[in-house]
Order: C-alpha cells, then structure tokens, then sequence
C-alpha cells in the first residue's frame, strides 16, 4: 500500500502530467471504458460539504472523499480536504491513497487546459482569472500550457489576496499579472476567462465578453448555484465535462432551463465527445464557447492510479 502526501503530490502530478492524464480520462470515459455513478455530496451542519465521488477505470477503482470548505478561502489552508483512495480490481484489495487536495487543484486546471486547447481560438494570448484562490493558481498555469498567455488580469474580492496572487504570478511566471477593480474589469479584453470562485450567485454577464472569448466555468459544482448568468449562457456553446452529471447538478445549465431561457440542446457535448470527434467544437471565430466544469470522480481516480502505481493508462 502506498500513501501519496501533498508534497509528493506536487511534485510528481505536474500540469504537462495531469494534462495528458485528463485528456485520456476524459476520452475513455465517453468512450464507455471507464464509468462513474453521480458523486453523493452532504451538507454539514458547519456549511462544509462532503462528498464521496466513485469511478472505475478498469484495472481498478476507488472513489475521492472530500470536504469542501468555503470559508478556507484566503486562508492558509485549502478549500478541498480529503484522500483519493484506490483499489485494484482483480481481488478489490487497497493500493493506497493519494492527497486529494493537490489532485483537486493540479486536475482541475489541466481538464479546462484540456477544453481550452479545443475551444479557445489559437490566437487567444490574454487570460482574466475571477479569483486568486489555488484554483486561480492552478489556471494560470495550465492555460499556460495550451496557449501563450502574455497578459492576465485578476479580480477578487479580497484584496489582500489579490495583491498577492498579482507579485505571486507575475514572479512565478514571468508575465504582467495585473489587478482589476471589478470582474467587468477584468474580463473586458480577455481572449480566455477561467471563473474559480465560490459564489452561489451569478456575476459574468454577457454584454462584458468580447465575441471568440472561451470560458471556463470552474467554481459551481451545484444544481443551485452559479457563477455565469443565464444570458451568457443562452449566448454561448456549451460543453459539459459530462453531459448527465450537467443534466442532473450543474445549476449554470439547470437555472437558465428552468427560466426557460435556453432549451435541452443548447448542451452543445462534452470534451471527452469532441476529443472522440463525436461532436465539433469552436467553429467561428467570433463564437462565445463555455466549458462548465463540475469535477469527475473519473479524474481523481486516474491521477490516484498515476501517484499510487505509476500509470498513465
């Protein structure tokens, strides 16, 4: 059995890694080769939320249990807390256990480099990143690894925070990063916008973004809570990171269904589908795209398999 801390994690899960990981995640399980029943997420008294998410690949299975804490934002602890667990197969017996909170936050990012390298245009330099979280962190990095980023601007609420993340990144990456004043602000002249906020409501509207921007919808992983507002949404093509998990939890697609603002098509497929050339994906320059990404246990569970056994597939 093989315990994977944070540190190793880190190390090891780099975002060139994580990004081809999830490019074969996502593909086998559109494929049908891997499967995953809908994640089971309980609210705590506290406003935490713990969730169990299973997923089986094939040579072995394991599930992500997790607590996800708003109020650690800004903090020196994560917003995600937990172990990814894995089982090999063929007899069920424990493999080990990896940090779930590195593998929450490397994946993340390297699944929207994974749907920005197929919807962004490929001349999209500037990047507006709606919070300067680890997830803000996280995007940064992985847009850098499908497009050559020259220029971001950041919005967050805290300013301390935001301040940080700007002498962070800048340093770290070697490229302007720059505060905005408001998130209208700050995604007025982004090619690519990456939203990794925990807001319930929604705040990007659709006369702010530019035609042929692409976004990435991270932070709402609920039926009821949103960061995009409906009129972008009913603007844009949307792709799931799967297109039942959206249909039953994704409150980015749900609300503006219930509103009847856009209609059961408007979900336009998933990655995993484009990736197979099941369906197309940025045809115009000028198209609004929008990745909304709720998590998949499927991803959790392939970086566990890479940090526990050392495989890629």
């Amino acid at each position: 059995m093989k315990i994977v801390e944070a540190k190793e994690a880190r190390e090891r899960l780099t975002m060139p890694v994580c990004i081809e990981l999830m490019r074969d995640a996502l593909a086998q399980l559109e494929a049908g080769n891997y499967t995953q029943p809908l994640r089971s997420i309980s609210l705590l008294p506290g406003g935490e939320k713990f969730g169990f998410m299973p997923a089986w690949l094939g040579d072995c299975y394991g599930a992500k249990v997790v607590s996800a804490c708003p109020r650690n934002a800004g903090t020196g602890y994560p917003s995600h807390i937990g172990y990814v667990l894995l089982f090999e197969s063929e007899h069920s017996c424990f493999e080990g256990m990896a940090d779930a909170s590195v593998i929450t936050e490397v994946r993340t990012g390297a699944v929207s480099a994974v749907a920005t390298d197929l919807l962004a245009r490929k001349d999209a330099h500037t990047l507006a990143v709606i919070g300067a979280g680890a997830q803000g962190r996280s995007h940064l990095a992985a847009m850098k690894e499908v497009r050559e980023i020259t220029s971001v601007r950041v919005f967050d609420q805290n300013k301390e925070s935001m301040e940080r993340y700007c002498r962070e990144m800048s340093a770290l990456h070697k490229i302007p990063v720059t505060p905005a004043e408001s998130v209208e602000e700050a995604v007025a002249e982004a090619d690519i916008i990456c939203t990794v906020t925990p807001s319930k409501e929604p705040y990007l509207k659709a006369q702010w973004i530019k035609p042929g921007t692409h976004i990435n919808a991270v932070g709402a992983f609920t039926p009821t809570a949103r960061e995009v507002c409906s009129d972008l949404i009913a603007k844009a093509k949307l792709y799931a990171d799967q297109v039942e998990a959206m249909k039953k939890e994704c409150g980015e697609y749900l609300i503006p269904l219930a509103e009847g603002v856009i209609g059961e098509e408007h979900i336009q497929g998933s990655i995993g589908e484009i990736l197979l050339g099941k369906v197309k994906g940025r045809e115009k320059e000028d198209e609004i795209t929008l990745f909304d990404a709720l998590g998949l246990a499927v991803e959790d569970v392939a970086c566990a398999r890479f940090l526990c056994k050392g495989n890629i597939q």
